[in-house]
């Protein structure tokens, strides 16, 4: 019997008749646990205690600022860290160098904390600058701020396994990173490989501008992250041209022909490409050519008729060019996310308890002083957090970014947390989205997350009734349709060396700019930054 169906079994002697008939009501309210409470209170308070953990994890993976698959000083330090702190790591998981699982605890249930650590090609911005200004001119960094989730995740981690072992409360918590989430290239490889097996629910972390969290339908799209390379043959571009077989006339063809299909694609479609490998020098015909395409749509089968596509075009340009279409590799894959509606509501509860950050003149300086920049609306930032969100109509949706968690999210019951480490108005995968992330803005946007992530956690842990209508609600509602089926096949394994070469040329000078918090409070004073630094705006 499959563990879906055991489940369905199981939590069908558990939760009302009316909520397994209509599946979207919310759980019935539980009287005040005063355990509980006091257990809250007390996580608040040690997170608080841990403040200087939290900025030292956020301004160290800002100062590695590297790409995804190569985060290895990153995966170095937090496992590290990790260990020292009573977990057993597992690292490599599903055959990335970079990946890893840490696991503390015993027994059900057991929680799952993740979060991305890859940063954002030629964003190694300077923190706390309200304008563009390097560190390593050209370099990449943390241009959207995937430096700060594990903080939130260990900080919140740690804190419950100190009351856990200490109430002798039964659980097992596995901590994991999103591994080049930039590239969607992580996550479906350890859902496969079976990280999320066991696990009753995963408590995911990103980046924002507030604390927010949603349930149902969520408005990413669908993605396939795909290489086209193609075969010709090489001859002296102008001695003898004609007994050449360009590679890159065919990678040409393929994005024109994909230009002029764009009129005949839905609105909800995004599709964008770059060309990796265009031949080796001018007066060479190019043997080898490559193109990089990310197709995205609103679910799987509609992704899968763009990829069905694309294939026919690559056909189309090789016949056009009498070369060959040498592979085509899926670099990296992700549905579209679908969030637990009770999670959901449990954590949103916890965010209205703790609230958002007190952010000072200096923090809304910073804010204003870049929103004034880019030339965007002046608001500063959060002062009020946001409502939960609820389920996107995806047929009347206009289509966005994608995120791999959606993987993860059709195995387990799952939620993403965002958590105000960042300044509204930005544009996102740029160096301005970098220069809060290693600033009081992130610290204390990061306490504010570990402060809901503790709290959830002893929820999950203390109130089995939550995990019993999680399962409901994901069996009965979100799978009842829609079964998960990977967009990899068999021989699909993870890009490894992607970002090597980047990594191999920025990483030596990068490497003088290491966070060293044995020698300096905070990065910013590292460095020398005034904090904050922004362009007199002219009144």
């Amino acid at each position: 019997m499959s563990r879906r169906i055991t489940r369905s079994l199981v939590l069908c002697a558990l939760v009302p008749a009316a909520l397994l008939a209509q599946g979207r009501k919310a759980p019935s309210a539980s009287p005040v646990d005063p355990r509980l409470e006091r257990l809250k209170t007390e996580a608040a308070q040690k997170i608080e205690e841990r403040a200087k953990l939290i900025q030292e994890i956020i301004d160290q993976v800002f100062s590695f600022g590297e790409l995804g698959m190569q985060e290895f000083e990153t995966s170095k330090y937090l496992t590290g860290l990790l260990e020292k702190n009573g977990f057993t790591v597992e690292r490599g998981t599903a055959g990335m160098p970079t990946a890893w699982v840490a696991t503390w605890g015993s027994g059900k249930p057991v929680i799952a904390l993740g979060s991305d650590i890859d940063g954002i090609p030629q964003s190694n911005q300077k923190p706390a600058f309200g304008y563009k200004e390097w560190i390593v001119p050209g370099a990449p960094g943390h241009g959207e701020g995937h430096n700060s989730g594990q903080a939130v995740n260990i900080a919140a981690a740690i804190v419950v396994k100190e009351l856990m072992e200490r109430d002798r409360i039964p659980g097992t918590l596995k901590l994991w990173p999103g591994v080049a989430e930039e590239a969607v290239a992580g996550k479906a490889h350890l859902v496969r490989a079976g990280v999320f097996k066991d696990v009753d629910v995963t408590l995911f972390t990103h980046v924002g501008n507030n604390l927010g969290v949603s349930w149902g339908q969520s408005g990413s799209n669908a993605i396939v992250s795909v290489m086209f390379k193609f075969r010709g043959q090489t001859a002296h571009s102008a001695g003898a041209p004609w007994r050449g077989k360009s590679a890159l006339d065919a990678v040409m063809l393929m994005a024109q022909g994909w230009e002029f299909h764009r009129e005949h694609m839905e609105p909800a479609q995004r599709s964008h490409y770059v060309i990796k490998d265009g031949g080796d020098q001018p007066n060479v015909v190019p043997q080898t050519a490559s193109i990089w395409f990310y197709l995205r749509e609103r679910n799987y089968d509609n992704v899968q008729a763009m990829f069905a596509t694309a294939k026919k075009i690559a056909q189309g340009a090789a016949l056009m060019t009498d070369t060959q279409v040498d592979s085509v590799i899926i670099l990296g894959s992700a549905w579209s996310g679908h969030f637990n509606k009770t999670i959901a509501q449990v954590t949103y509860d916890n965010i209205k308890r703790v609230g958002l950050p007190k952010w000072d003149d200096k923090d809304i300086t910073l804010a204003k002083g870049i929103q004034h920049e880019l030339g965007v609306k002046e608001e500063g930032l959060a002062t009020a957090i946001d409502s939960l969100g609820g389920p996107v109509d995806m047929s009347r949706s206009l289509g966005g970014g994608s995120d791999d968690i959606g993987d993860v999210s059709w195995n387990v019951p799952t939620v993403t947390l965002r958590y105000p480490s960042n300044i509204p108005g930005l544009p996102g995968h740029n160096w301005a989205n970098g220069i809060a992330m290693a600033t009081p803005i992130a610290h204390k946007g990061g306490v504010a997350g570990a402060k809901v992530q503790a709290m959830t956690l002893l929820d999950i842990l203390l109130r089995p009734q939550v995990v019993a209508d999680a399962w409901t609600y994901f069996n009965d509602v979100q799978t009842k349709e829609t079964k998960y089926k990977s967009f990899l096949g068999p021989n699909d394994g993870p890009p490894i060396w992607l970002n090597a070469d980047i990594m191999e040329k920025y990483r030596p000078e990068m490497r003088k700019y290491y966070y060293d918090p044995t020698k300096f409070k905070t990065y910013l004073e590292q460095l020398g930054i005034t904090y904050p630094t922004v362009k007199p705006i002219a009144q």
